[in-house]
């Protein structure tokens, strides 16, 4: 049995006690890995600290070590996809997406370690101003702690780390508990690549105790966090005036327009709902389909999932793998059992092995089922018919969040008029609402938080924008 310890100033680091790790779809445990105590967690921030004010590093070395980086993941790929199936229960073709997901952030953050730039400030346009000049650059802002989800162990690690260390800031991580194993492989890579050691820290342990200790320290200059709402509202709230970049919760919609591409649309909406067992943020979880095509749509997707594998995530073939504990399949399940006591229909699904749930479609449901108004984070559509875009995009928008939404359509006049009414951080044309490319900007609004992830995007978050001004005399 593998015990995988903290990461602390470049040290491992035992610990106040273990953790076991499962296999999501056996239940065996496969690792044990070390929690941290209140002592860890200064130890880790001041560890942190210390590097960024004693060992600053020259854009060019981020991009080398970023650069580095990239390289070993790619070398490891093998390694990394075998853990990350054990730990999160993704499938192969899951797995081995997220490292190659993974490979690509931390190339952009490298490459982006080089762009960071200021401009220049008119100054001479304000009346009396002559001979003076102006200009902005980008500093780093100090400590990032990054708190990150099991539902993306490796790319959201990298998503919150690389650009924080291509921003020349250090880190302290708290990865998932549920899934830690790749986030600490990662961490230690990083120093491999030749990071400086106290540049990486790796705490792991509750939100409730590790998560609160390290919103008490104040060498903390920066949060970087995804998952729940509530959570964030917490962390936002213990940050006080300190920055923050929250991607919270989500009830991602895609529209299916009448004059959609069926055959490009309908295996995109199954694979967006399905992929991670449903447990993205943005997987869809309300369909909504014009009722012109509303019958032969269905029969697509329906006749789509059936055929899906489902079960074992080390089988190539398999699209649905377990949930990540055995109570969220429970969860997902009474959920489904709910709607259709409120009169939902299932056209596919709805039954559970362990941690396995079936991949679900329904349909006749209500505003006011859960499956249709909380974050049902499992493999489940509703399927919701519309007449008119205006209906549509009504709906859609009824919901506190506002993370991403998809579209299908051939008219360029129905695509924009919905990119401009829609009120969501993204909106995807002929796309579903779990469309994602890695250098993109991505954040929400509204109750899916604020800021954005997407290394350019991200180095700006996590930079201070510094005026500069120069008068000859």
């Amino acid at each position: 049995m593998t015990t995988y310890p903290l990461l602390i100033d470049g040290d491992e680091v035992a610990g106040v006690g273990t953790l076991p790790v499962l296999d999501k779809y056996t239940g065996t445990v496969i690792a044990e890995v070390a929690f941290a105590g209140r002592a860890d967690v200064a130890s880790a921030v001041s560890a942190a600290a210390h590097a960024f004010a004693t060992h600053p590093l020259s854009p060019f070395q981020r991009y080398n070590i970023l650069h580095r980086a990239a390289t070993l993941v790619s070398a490891r790929e093998k390694n990394f996809i075998e853990t990350i199936i054990a730990e999160s229960g993704f499938t192969m073709t899951d797995a081995t997406t997220e490292v190659n997901r993974a490979v690509e952030t931390l190339t952009v953050s490298a490459e982006e370690a080089k762009r960071i730039h200021g401009e220049m400030v008119p100054l001479d346009g304000a009346p009396g101003v002559t001979n003076r000049i102006g200009f902005t650059m980008r500093v780093p802002v100090g400590v990032v702690c990054a708190i990150t989800p099991f539902n993306s162990p490796l790319n959201t690690v990298a998503h919150k780390v690389a650009p924080a260390l291509a921003a020349g800031n250090s880190v302290v991580l708290k990865p998932a508990s549920t899934t830690p194993l790749s986030a600490i492989i990662f961490c230690q890579l990083l120093i491999e690549a030749g990071l400086p050691a106290g540049f990486i820290n790796v705490v792991i342990g509750s939100g409730a105790e590790v998560g609160t200790w390290l919103l008490e320290e104040q060498h903390v200059r920066f949060y970087t966090f995804t998952g729940s709402t509530s959570v964030g509202r917490t962390i936002q709230q213990g940050a006080g005036l300190r920055r923050t970049q929250l991607e919270l919760g989500s009830i991602a919609s895609t529209i299916v327009c009448d004059d959609a591409n069926l055959d490009w649309a309908a295996p995109r909406c199954v694979g967006a709902s399905f992929r991670k067992a449903g447990q993205v943020c943005t997987s869809v979880q309300r369909l909504f389909v014009h009722t012109s095509i509303l019958p032969q749509f269905v029969n697509r997707i329906v006749a789509l999932t059936e055929t899906a594998k489902v079960g074992n995530p080390r089988d190539p073939e398999t699209l649905v793998g377990p949930m990540i504990q055995v109570r969220e399949a429970q969860r997902a399940e009474e959920w489904v059992r709910q709607a259709v006591s409120q009169g939902a229909q299932i056209m596919t699904g709805g039954r559970r092995e362990g941690a396995v749930f079936y991949p679900t479609i329904l349909m006749d449901v209500k505003p006011a089922m859960r499956v249709m108004c909380e974050e049902v984070f499992a493999p489940i559509i509703s399927i919701v018919p519309f007449d008119t875009l205006d209906d549509a995009i009504s709906q859609v928008n009824n919901t506190p969040y506002g993370l991403a939404a998809g579209l299908f359509t051939s008219n360029i006049n129905t695509a924009m008029q919905a990119a401009r009414r829609l009120e969501f951080g993204s909106v995807h044309v002929n796309e579903t609402s779990s469309s994602r490319v890695d250098l993109m900007p991505y954040g929400g609004v509204k109750d899916s938080g604020f800021g954005h992830e997407g290394p350019k995007y991200a180095i700006r978050e996590m930079t201070d924008e510094r005026l500069i001004t120069i008068t000859p005399v």
